[in-house]
């Protein structure tokens, strides 16, 4: 894979939600999120947000929808928001044709930089699909760990995407961050 530059970061404001709707809805659900491994479109069909949902996470307080471009274009998002004694990670979208290039990774590390560094919280928590072993391990492989607690997916509310299964779950992960000295 040829080498790119290092993306850069940044916060996320109204003018960036279409393109934000975009990126996620194309690395979770369709065509070219099959491209990616990080697709849900065997677990889910429908929307996976839209841009009411996250100018609403834009416009909260103790909350940021952070962008990681290369030349000034989208190549990955997620959202953080600051709950009690953790940070909380989710929407984490990284352009199909560009996963696999480090992109998560770099990006992963921004907000857990920005969940320790800036609102000073000592930990990050999650919640992930249970079906999705792929990316709970790519999870594990970054220091996170099963908490033990599970949540139930929101049936019947097409929002969250119309579930293709009646199994579905959400597992809770979690780690510590290292505070600042």
């Amino acid at each position: 894979m040829p080498t790119h530059a290092s993306p850069t970061f940044r916060a996320a404001t109204a003018a960036d939600i279409p393109a934000i709707v975009a990126l996620v809805q194309s690395a979770y659900r369709g065509e070219s999120g099959q491209r990616g491994w990080t697709t849900e479109s065997h677990l889910l069909d429908g929307q996976r947000t839209d841009a009411e949902d996250v100018a609403g996470l834009i416009g909260r307080d103790d909350s940021r929808v952070l962008l990681a471009e290369r030349d000034g274009t989208l190549v990955a998002c997620c959202h953080v928001e600051r709950q009690e004694e953790a940070g909380y990670f989710g929407m984490f979208a990284v352009n199909p044709d560009l996963q696999m290039a480090g992109l998560g990774r770099a990006l992963l590390g921004e907000a857990e930089r920005v969940v320790c560094e800036e609102w000073m919280t000592p930990a990050m928590r999650m919640s992930v699909i249970e079906q999705r072993a792929e990316l709970i391990a790519w999870y594990e492989r970054r220091g996170y760990q099963l908490t033990g607690e599970t949540g139930m997916f929101p049936y019947g509310q097409p929002r969250f995407g119309i579930p293709r299964r009646d199994d579905l779950r959400f597992v809770y992960m979690s780690k510590r961050l290292e505070m600042p000295a």
